[in-house]
């Protein structure tokens, strides 16, 4: 009877595993990437059929070259260009367009973000001075009992504005013209500002940054300005 009990337990023990193994699945690679791994590293395949990570060219004869296209990437003729090379060559997998896809989500989360009040989803996207910022918004507007209601349509367009390395740290400028509806409610549903029969464009630029010898893929917001003010940090 002991020896049968044991191997009862065994049974029970493996027919649970593999239950809890059905209701959570196992890791295979293709998941999707969490909420704020929006610079992760993509992987495609290679003209042999195998997995290369993300689209970065290799070096030859000591030349980084980083695609050009009309998508917001920087053109080979310009300062910018020099320091991408840099950080390229610095961390081989960054290109250009890779990093502005990432932009755009990091770009599209943290206005939700802000919008909602999710103080907890920004936070780990934003340099601690920008959270704090970000985060004293939130609060103002909280204590006023009012909300804030942003829709953004589309972004018109993101590119690289500027770049610089210094040390290991890598500061890329994105301006992004974007299109929103943007309204603001009193706690009993009155516009306080804004229309929301309104489409506007916005002009926003944008410094994320990145320790590029770390392992970590993703840049974090470090500064917001508009064209008409200085940055705000």
């Amino acid at each position: 009877m002991q020896y049968f009990d044991i191997i009862l337990f065994a049974l029970i023990a493996v027919f649970l595993v593999l239950r809890l193994r059905g209701v959570l699945g196992r890791r295979n690679g293709e998941e999707k990437q969490g909420p704020t791994d929006v610079f992760g590293r993509r992987t495609h395949q290679d003209g042999n059929g195998k997995d290369a990570v993300n689209s970065a060219p290799q070096p030859t004869d000591n030349v980084y070259r980083l695609p050009d296209n009309d998508k917001g990437t920087v053109a080979a003729d310009s300062s910018t260009f020099g320091v991408l090379q840099k950080i390229q060559k610095a961390d081989p997998d960054f290109t250009q367009q890779d990093f502005l896809n990432g932009a755009r989500m990091a770009f599209e989360m943290i206005v939700e973000y802000f919008a909602k009040g999710d103080k907890d989803g920004l936070k780990p996207l934003l340099s601690n001075d920008v959270y704090k910022n970000f985060a004293a918004a939130i609060d103002a507007r909280a204590e006023k009992g009012e909300r804030e209601e942003t829709t953004l349509v589309g972004i018109k367009s993101a590119a690289i504005h500027d770049a610089s390395l210094e040390g290991r740290t890598a500061y890329i400028t994105i301006k992004f013209v974007s299109e929103e509806v943007s309204v603001i409610r009193n706690n009993d549903g009155d516009v306080v500002s804004g229309d929301p029969n309104q489409v506007i464009e916005a002009e926003d630029l944008w410094t994320f940054a990145r320790n590029i010898e770390s392992r970590d893929p993703n840049w974090q917001l470090v500064a917001t300005e508009t064209p008409e003010e200085e940055t705000a940090e």
